[in-house]
């Protein structure tokens, strides 16, 4: 049981941004039913890593949620998403602009079959303007859309984020997007389309450097790994390896002074002026630690409360017991592959009585799995 139990959801969404808006609604306990083309969602074809014919991509972004095979070009295809459709709370779609409306499902006739229905669209650039017909890619996006050009080690050097973070914020957003909605149809009663993009999710999560550019008209550059407007905040490294150091306060700075023996010069002596003369402070820094190991430097800064921390290898993150602590491995039963691990949810919940967060869930269906359980069940209600 979740929040969001009782909410019928109909995926019609495939690759990331769509489905991980699903998946966020099924791990609050929405039945997410996960409509797919008998080729399949793109990224099963994803890879390698692949085990035993399953692409851990797919896996990533589609925890609890049911497969159905339609195929939307054949009538019988469609009349089961007509029936779908009239019965979900929650339709979710990522095609390109058009396309849901040339399969026969525009928002008029969604809105015909279901007036309660809540719509949520993603695109990859907006769904008008100049360029809404161009497809959506996440590495397209974060290149378009200014993430690029403000990560890596100098301005010849743009680089994508190591996740297809674009994908993932549409998805974040949709999903807020979706429950906001939901929650005003039980003031209106009717439904509502909700729009996003890869784009809009983007530019939305530019924070500083939107401002930096919008207001003091400063246009951001890579910093690689320090940013552009604490110091020090970044990658350092000790005798044995890199760490991260993170100085938020001028407090913590004269802790950090404390602790690597290090004097307080005057022109260091503000925020303002480290960033100035940021890479003479990296120097200083980073000879200060070059005597001294990693676990011994990051033992130090944790008693005296400076923020700090070291760069961990997937497999160490998954392995940490503070990730498994926070829920953040799940055990699930795959249809193929049996008892496997997977990421977990995000979000835990907690009421009067101590933790409420469902501890149950559904591994990524095989194609088609649940599609004779939920034609039978379309046929019986």
């Amino acid at each position: 049981m979740g929040a969001l139990d009782g909410v019928l959801v109909v995926d019609l969404s495939r690759a990331v941004a769509g489905p991980h808006a699903a998946m966020m609604l099924g791990d609050l306990g929405a039945r997410v039913i996960k409509v797919e083309s008998p080729g399949g969602d793109d990224s099963r074809q994803w890879g390698p890593p692949f085990v035993d014919g399953e692409s851990t991509y797919f896996l990533s972004v589609n925890r609890n949620k049911e497969s159905v095979v339609l195929d939307l070009k054949t009538e019988e295809g469609r009349a089961v998403l007509d029936t779908l459709v009239a019965r979900a709370d929650v339709i979710i779609e990522n095609f390109k602009v058009g396309t849901l409306a040339r399969l026969g499902f525009s928002e008029d006739r969604i809105r015909e079959l279901n007036p309660r229905a809540v719509l949520l669209s993603i695109t990859g650039f907006g769904h008008d303007g100049p360029e809404a017909a161009r497809a959506g890619y996440d590495q397209i996006a974060q290149g378009e859309a200014g993430l690029m050009s403000v990560t890596g080690s100098d301005v010849d050097d743009p680089q994508r984020v190591g996740v297809p973070i674009s994908d993932v914020l549409a998805g974040l957003y949709g999903a807020f997007g979706i429950v906001a909605a939901l929650y005003d149809r039980e003031k209106s009663g009717v439904g509502t389309t909700v729009r996003t993009s890869l784009l809009a999710a983007t530019v939305g999560a530019h924070v500083y450097q939107g401002t930096a550019q919008t207001v003091g008209h400063v246009t951001g550059q890579p910093r690689g790994n320090h940013h552009p407007s604490l110091a020090p905040y970044g990658l350092f490294h000790a005798s044995d390896g890199p760490i991260q150091i993170a100085v938020g306060t001028e407090t913590q700075w004269a802790t950090l002074c404390a602790v690597l023996g290090i004097e307080q010069a005057e022109k260091f002596s503000t925020n303002s002026l480290r960033v100035t003369r940021h890479g003479e402070l990296v120097e200083v820094l980073n000879a200060a630690l070059a005597s001294r190991t990693s676990a011994d430097i990051l033992a130090e800064l944790e008693t005296a409360g400076v923020p700090a921390g070291k760069i961990r290898s997937m497999d160490e993150v998954y392995a940490w017991d503070q990730t498994r602590s926070q829920g953040l491995v799940i055990d699930v039963e795959h249809d193929t592959l049996g008892t496997i691990e997977i990421p977990g949810p995000a979000l835990r919940w907690f009421d009067g009585s101590g933790e409420i967060t469902p501890t149950r869930h559904r591994a990524p269906p095989t194609l088609g799995q649940h599609t004779n359980d939920v034609l039978a069940w379309l046929a019986d209600d």
